[in-house]
């Protein structure tokens, strides 16, 4: 019995140690008000996302649940207004996996809304398959898609200024690479379709992530409007949604012993989104409500300016 006991003792102890060294977050402690000011989160139905879009509309904001599915945009929507007090919470249809989509969504809002002040490139993915145009999904979804919208709405942010983009990358971007080769042959990143070839999509566009954010604040020099992208923590969500079946098996224990809930994982977002002060530091990366450094190749003026140039041309804005 003593040695059952000490097996536990030793258990709780290793999971106490790992879970706080590890996998907890930090915590926001802006206290802005949002009242008279707008934000789009993307991939709010779910997961980090509705987390922060409810914590935007409790402090008074405007906020479009920017989602693919409109039966679980619409009910999180609905979530969100219930919770906050706030009726200003409003769905709008976009599907990160087609360009044209995009432009719609953009059209739309730009009809609709006369302000935006915050913008959170949320939404990722990790998986298989193509995007519409026959991008990779996870190069489509989680770079390209989100590198058109923010060009499309990039005005009307510079408008509203002083207004802020956050784009949620992850550490993972330290294994990322860009084969631009690659992508103008293949149209992705990786070649193969394996579950590792999975994997390693989802690093290389989390690298796009942070060199779009680099080269972004490098074109809004000068102007109102500040950029940041983050590590948002390990997070318990619906990312793997697309992977195979017997992987989610093997992660779901896991994942609920030590990864972040949604709500402690939107908090380094929230952070970008709302403290007060860190203009100067407009392109930087952030993790656990801190500045972060990047990995090497995230540090590269070159890759991230031709990333910048391929994206625009893949995308048609150029």
């Amino acid at each position: 019995m003593s040695a059952l006991l000490c097996l536990i003792a030793g258990f709780v102890s290793f999971y106490v140690l790992i879970y706080y060294c590890v996998f907890r977050s930090a915590r926001c402690s802006s206290s802005v008000k949002l009242k008279g000011k707008t934000a789009i989160v993307t991939g709010s139905n779910t997961g980090i996302g509705k987390s922060t879009a409810l914590e935007l509309a409790k402090r008074g904001a405007r906020v479009i649940l920017a989602c693919r599915n409109k039966e679980r945009g619409e009910a999180a929507a609905y979530d969100v207004r219930r919770e906050s007090g706030n009726n200003q919470v409003v769905f709008m249809h976009l599907d990160l996996a087609s360009l044209k989509s995009v432009q719609s969504f953009a059209e739309t809002f730009l009809k609709t809304e006369p302000r935006l002040d915050i913008l959170i490139n949320n939404a990722g993915v990790m998986g298989l398959g193509c995007t519409e145009e026959g991008f990779g999904m996870a190069f489509g979804v989680n770079h390209l898609g989100h590198f058109l919208l923010t060009n499309l709405l990039l005005e009307r942010l510079k408008q509203c200024g002083p207004s802020r983009v956050v784009t949620v990358a992850a550490l993972l971007h330290h294994l990322g690479t860009i084969d631009f080769s690659l992508l103008t042959s293949q149209k992705d990143l990786v070649s193969g379709q394996s579950t590792w070839d999975s994997f390693q999509a989802y690093c290389n566009s989390k690298l796009c992530n942070v060199l779009f954010t680099r080269e972004l604040s490098n074109k809004l020099e000068g102007t109102s409007v500040s950029c940041y992208c983050l590590h948002p923590g390990v997070i318990y969500t619906e990312l793997g949604r697309s992977m195979s079946l017997w992987l989610q098996l093997l992660m779901k224990p896991f994942a609920k012993l030590f990864f972040l809930s949604p709500e402690g994982g939107s908090q380094t977002t929230l952070y970008c989104a709302l403290q007060e002060g860190i203009e100067p530091l407009s392109g930087r990366y952030f993790s656990n409500c801190a500045l972060q450094q990047v990995g090497v190749k995230a540090r590269d003026d070159a890759l991230a300016n031709k990333l910048w140039e391929v994206s625009e041309r893949l995308s048609g804005l150029s």
